[in-house]
């Protein structure tokens, strides 16, 4: 096995398509064809993370968190970020970060927010735009079982748990052959009508390569026609945040005390407690203040996120609580969950989940 081997898996739960477009995500030191020891996973990368890989001879490490985010002007080790990097490519050490493609993903770091707190009914707070795309392409009648069945089996004409591919019987069209031309569709410097039949079909945009692949692999025309548009559809199975409802509503205080115990949280920083009761519970993990407003349209009583500033608190205007309870915090049982969806993929690689918090805040 290779670290691509394990990198294919992450793509399949996170796409690298979806993620923001302020982040640093994928691969960013070491080589994709190196062959795997091992695998740590780490909500962030720190000396003592890739000091933990070595003694556990873990040549890949799956952070949550980009240890480069800016750009890089030199390597001298003059602060902690060129410090990991050095250590990583000295000793023969990959770094994966995932990041914004899990804030992103169905399954990713809101989801594992609203099962801790036993949230119901799901959804996406903020959907993501123009990640579907519309391919149309025509083929001859006879050829366009064969086709569609190709398109379906590279992903095509599926959107979460719906299907959508479309039909049109009656176009025409053209084929012109030239001199390296297949005769068997049509005779060299002739022209030949035939029927054909438009084929449409909507995919994730993550797909369009294989997509395309299957298409000019499996389309009996040499120069195939084809037109591939962005849809303007938000996207209910990708984006950031997510919001649902409590089994049953809750004394406001008792909630904030219940997310206290299962988040794991020393404190938590929030606005006026406007509400008594709260049932209906918005969370963005990591720094959210950009979805507050999201949160309030959505009807949320309680937006549970991290990083507000001072005038954030301000945006409540008594319509929702907001409830920081911080960065880590939200985040920290992200890398339990990477562990053990890589442990399920990867049966004779040891994945193991780093011991060391990487939290740099502190409490009294």
């Amino acid at each position: 096995m290779i670290i691509q081997d394990v990198i294919t898996h992450l793509e399949k739960l996170a796409p690298l398509a979806y993620a923001e477009d302020f982040d640093n995500v994928g691969l960013l030191v070491g080589k994709k064809h190196q062959p795997l020891t091992g695998v740590l996973v780490t909500l962030d990368t720190l000396e003592s993370i890739v000091d933990e890989a070595i003694e556990n001879n873990c040549n890949l490490i799956v952070s949550f968190h980009p240890i480069i985010f800016k750009g890089l002007k030199k390597l001298n080790g003059s602060n902690y970020v060129e410090r990991v990097v050095l250590k990583a490519i000295k000793h023969d050490i990959a770094i994966y970060a995932i990041h914004t493609a899990l804030d992103n993903s169905l399954q990713g770091v809101n989801d594992i927010i609203c099962n801790t707190l036993g949230i119901e009914n799901k959804k996406i707070l903020l959907p993501q735009q123009g990640t579907i795309k519309k391919l149309t392409t025509y083929v001859p009648h006879k050829d366009a079982d064969a086709l569609r069945l190709a398109l379906f089996n590279s992903g095509a004409g599926t959107i979460g748990n719906y299907e959508n591919c479309s039909f049109n019987t009656e176009g025409t069209g053209t084929f012109k052959g030239n001199e390296a031309s297949d005769p068997k569709v049509g005779e060299r410097g002739e022209y030949r009508q035939e029927q054909e039949t438009q084929i449409s079909v909507t995919f994730q945009k993550h797909l369009e390569r294989q997509i395309l692949n299957a298409l000019v692999e499996s389309h009996p025309y040499e120069e195939v026609a084809f037109e591939i548009t962005t849809l303007d559809n938000y996207n209910q199975h990708i984006g950031m945040g997510m919001v649902g409802e409590l089994p049953n509503e809750m004394k406001t205080e008792d909630f904030l005390q219940f997310v206290k115990q299962k988040m794991n949280v020393s404190c938590i920083k929030h606005s006026n407690l406007i509400k008594d009761k709260v049932k209906r519970i918005a969370v963005l993990g990591g720094s959210g203040s950009f979805a507050i407003a999201a949160a309030k349209s959505a009807k949320a009583d309680i937006f549970i996120t991290a990083d507000l500033k001072y005038h954030d608190f301000f945006s409540a205007e008594d319509q929702i609580i907001l409830a920081d309870i911080g960065h880590y915090e939200s985040e920290q049982f992200t890398k339990t969950f990477l562990a053990n969806y890589l442990s399920k993929k990867i049966t004779n690689f040891a994945v193991v989940l780093s011991k060391i918090n990487t939290n740099p805040v502190k409490y009294l």
